[in-house]
């Protein structure tokens, strides 16, 4: 381990709480002492090894992200996180950054972004990540609360997803049979006591979801220019 982390020539942060069960602070201490500088050590009074209180894994996650800050080739992009838009509604700003976008829905703030591999920073979700993100979380919601009014006893739900462009010849479920097809796959897995009728329900009812409803339904997209932000 010495010599693993005398040769690291990486920065280093650790966090370690005195009150950690697991750990003892004598780990914590041979780490920092057999590591080069750049290195950090931050205490976390208080909180366990897992960080099991709300309060204590996002202190951590701020505080690494303003760490990390000094090291990062590129300066993250800057996120207002005191705005708020109306309920139902979504804003999007560009950010810093080739691809940054700041995203508020509600009070909620968040950062979306494209991959390295395509020019993007990685700051954030891509754009079909949030697609697909909206449409297994709309699915494991509609699947959660059905079963719940049917008194089913599914205790967990995971939803993968995935979007592919392909030949219209090679999906066999698509209705187009020329030119190339859009098709999002997704994999459902229920947990709990639930025979295969049940389980055959609860699959049909994952396409009943407002948002699968949503795409499925050629919606109309209008684009206006707003004046009075210009």
């Amino acid at each position: 381990m010495q010599d693993y982390l005398r040769n690291l020539r990486k920065p280093l942060l650790i966090l370690h709480s005195p009150q950690d069960e697991i750990v003892g602070i004598e780990e914590a201490r041979h780490i920092y002492e057999g590591a080069k500088h750049p290195k950090s050590f931050i205490s976390l009074d208080g909180a366990d090894h897992l960080l099991s209180k709300k309060e204590d894994s996002e202190y951590v996650a701020t505080t690494l992200t303003a760490w990390a800050q000094r090291y990062l080739r590129r300066k993250a992009p800057h996120l207002d996180r005191n705005r708020e838009v109306p309920e139902g509604k979504v804003q999007v700003e560009t950010l810093t950054g080739p691809y940054a976008q700041a995203v508020t829905t509600g009070r909620h703030n968040f950062i979306s972004d494209e991959p390295v591999k395509v020019g993007g920073d990685d700051a954030g979700p891509s754009p079909y990540d949030l697609l697909l993100a909206g449409l297994g979380s709309c699915t494991s919601m509609t699947l959660a609360m059905y079963a719940r009014r049917k008194g089913w006893a599914l205790t967990h739900v995971s939803v993968r997803l995935e979007h592919e462009r392909m030949h219209a010849e090679d999906c066999a479920q698509c209705p187009e049979t020329d030119g190339k097809v859009e098709r999002i796959t997704k994999r459902i897995a229920l947990e709990g006591d639930l025979d295969a009728a049940q389980r055959q329900r609860l699959l049909e009812i994952a396409d009943r979801c407002p948002v699968n409803r949503t795409l499925l339904g050629n919606p109309t997209i209008v684009g206006v220019l707003d004046e009075d932000e210009a």
